[in-house]
């Protein structure tokens, strides 16, 4: 096989693993994670993980032989960390890099698929971050702050940057604030074009009030499937602290709150969803600036359209 790769975005609950994992069957696909939640152990209903297990096996490569199997394919950049450890989009990319060309070695079809669009326009374009290592001691003192004090924070020190991050992110504006302090602006990163010969880009679209019923829908479903007992058992078991599990965001935030007894069950759902929506918003604006920033995007609702568009590129 040619070295293509096949990469699926798209807005939460859109359906995202199900096109993947569907695309993957038909076509000896593998799948890579760009989910920047679903890396860690242990968060698994808040984060949209699949069904699945570890396994480990020397048949495939040096860097794809542990894998999470789900729906019989294996999926790579889930549960390889501990909450408790600080993962970024440079540790994403070189990692993921190594994962995408074993794939390759294998004549394997390596099929990228998530949310954290960031991260997967980063692989895609083979970004090169500023190598600032972690500064603990800041980091610390900015955990502190919320987003608006934050993005504040980052204004004074790189006006410019600060128009183009997502300013409701506290984990990307800290690690902005940390860049611009150490090397007094944030560098834009060196990226290449993508050449839409070698890679296709895939964006399911649902209308919007289908896409807000899809959220409704699945939040509730995780209350049934037990997210609060997942936030107790991550804290009490798994030794991550209350404020960390806060800052993942959108669910965890407000579903350890209720769980804390902060807020009231009302109040944490309205709150959540909310939030949910937001944050689908801010993904389908991300698509439309990536779009024109130059990228071809095959826009999609149905997985049979995808895999006719799959089939066509391969």
């Amino acid at each position: 096989m040619k070295k293509k790769s096949i990469t699926i975005i798209g807005p939460t609950a859109s359906g995202k693993s199900d096109f993947a994992i569907s695309i993957a069957k038909q076509f000896d696909g593998e799948i890579i994670s760009a989910d920047s939640r679903q890396i860690y152990k242990y968060l698994d209903i808040g984060t949209g993980k699949e069904p699945g297990r570890l396994t480990s096996s020397k048949q495939r490569g040096y860097y794809t032989q542990i894998a999470y199997m789900s729906g019989g394919v294996p999926h790579y950049m889930i549960d390889i960390v501990h909450p408790n450890t600080p993962y970024n989009v440079a540790k994403f990319t070189k990692k993921a890099k190594n994962i995408r060309d074993d794939i390759w070695c294998r004549s394997e079809l390596p099929i990228v698929a998530g949310g954290t669009m960031f991260w997967a326009q980063a692989l895609l374009e083979d970004a090169h971050f500023p190598k600032v290592i972690s500064n603990p001691i800041l980091r610390n003192s900015l955990k502190k702050k919320g987003p608006k004090d934050l993005h504040k924070k980052l204004q004074s020190l790189d006006p410019s940057y600060a128009k183009k991050v997502d300013k409701n992110n506290p984990v990307r504006l800290i690690r902005a604030i940390e860049i611009a302090t150490e090397l007094g602006s944030v560098p834009a990163p060196k990226v290449h074009t993508i050449n839409p010969k070698e890679h296709l880009i895939i964006a399911i679209s649902h209308k919007r009030k289908v896409l807000f019923d899809r959220i409704e829908k699945r939040m509730d479903k995780w209350f049934d499937d037990g997210i609060f007992d997942e936030i107790k058992t991550a804290h009490y078991a798994h030794k991550v602290p209350w404020s960390r599990l806060e800052s993942f965001g959108l669910e965890y935030k407000w579903c350890t709150k209720y769980v804390r007894e902060q807020i009231s069950f009302e109040q944490m759902r309205k709150n959540t969803i909310r939030d949910l929506k937001k944050y689908a918003r801010r993904q389908e604006t991300w698509i439309k600036r990536w779009e024109k920033q130059g990228a071809q995007i095959h826009r999609v609702t149905k997985e049979s359209e995808t895999l006719e568009i799959c089939s066509r590129f391969l």
